[in-house]
């Protein structure tokens, strides 16, 4: 009869063997990951370079990003985004504080330089 262990070590090593059909998962090498593969290739779109302003500015700010309310193509190919980020969160959700920044990236998707433009009360409009 076989002990409790032999036969738990015995079903680990069938579970992480690959299934018909299944790559093994591959193991890092000298390549980029899918991440850092993404900012490396060109922004295909103005949806692209708005998704790639929120998620950079996000990151380095550590707020979250609501939108984008504007993005340009400059003549060399690089892109200005103007997103819309919550400062600070508040009850009722109107009383929140947004701030809009514009952000400039590469055509690679590098972040080049960002900016605070205005503060807000959610829910205010421009004058």
């Amino acid at each position: 009869m076989e002990s409790e262990a032999a036969t738990a070590e015995r079903r680990s090593a069938r579970s992480s063997r690959p299934r018909a059909g299944k790559r093994a998962p591959q193991r890092e090498s000298g390549r980029a990951s899918g991440r850092e593969s993404k900012r490396a290739s060109r922004i295909a779109n103005a949806e692209d370079a708005a998704r790639r302003a929120a998620a950079s500015l996000s990151g380095l700010i550590d707020h979250p990003a609501e939108g984008s309310s504007e993005v340009s193509r400059g003549e060399e190919g690089n892109w200005r985004v103007c997103v819309d980020v919550v400062e600070l969160r508040r009850i009722p959700d109107t009383m929140s504080l947004m701030a809009t920044y514009e952000v400039d990236l590469g055509q690679d998707g590098d972040l080049l330089g960002y900016r605070r433009l205005r503060r807000y009360h959610r829910g205010t409009a421009d004058a």
